[in-house]
């Protein structure tokens, strides 16, 4: 075989393994992706969507004049309280657990504030809160008043109890 031939055969070979490639590549990019044998895609949820799906949560849970009972899981009471605010920022924990904190006022008394945690998780393609826990309860102080006292801490977005 001539090296013109050589050459000539060479070239058509590497036309059609590129043709090939190329022509591989578009039906992938083409392909629907369950067919890949990838999981279905998650739904993805931003902050105003995490801040309504807790102000819903709330509405939900309050009474007719806005009042969120809740049962104090270290002391058994019933607290009753009303909503104040969602901090910033919300957040996402590990792809699909989504986390809100919030300030309730005990109801009567807007000094004695209760630091509620939130966690989310999507179901049904929509937000729905499955743990609520007190991170921080009313104390009073000779000094400063009333603050929010710790229950639990944080280490890698794991709840670390105080006491």
């Amino acid at each position: 075989m001539s090296i013109a031939a050589l050459t000539a055969t060479t070239r058509a070979v590497r036309g059609g393994l590129l043709g090939a490639l190329v022509c591989a590549c578009s039906l992938a990019a083409a392909a629907p992706s369950a067919s890949l044998g990838s999981a279905p895609e998650q739904p993805r949820f931003f902050v105003e969507d995490i801040k309504a799906a807790m102000m819903a949560h709330i509405a939900k849970r309050a009474d007719a004049q806005g009042v969120f009972h809740l049962r104090d899981e270290k002391t058994g009471e019933i607290l009753h309280l009303k909503f104040v605010v969602i901090h910033d920022p919300v957040r996402v924990i590990g792809g699909s657990t989504y986390f809100a904190c919030t300030d309730f006022h005990v109801q009567g008394d807007e000094k004695k504030l209760y630091d509620l945690d939130f966690w989310m998780n999507p179901q049904t393609g929509e937000l729905k809160v499955y743990a609520e826990k007190i991170h921080k309860e009313p104390r009073k102080s000779l000094l400063y008043g009333w603050y929010k006292y710790p229950r639990y801490t944080f280490v890698n977005d794991r709840v670390v109890s105080l006491y």
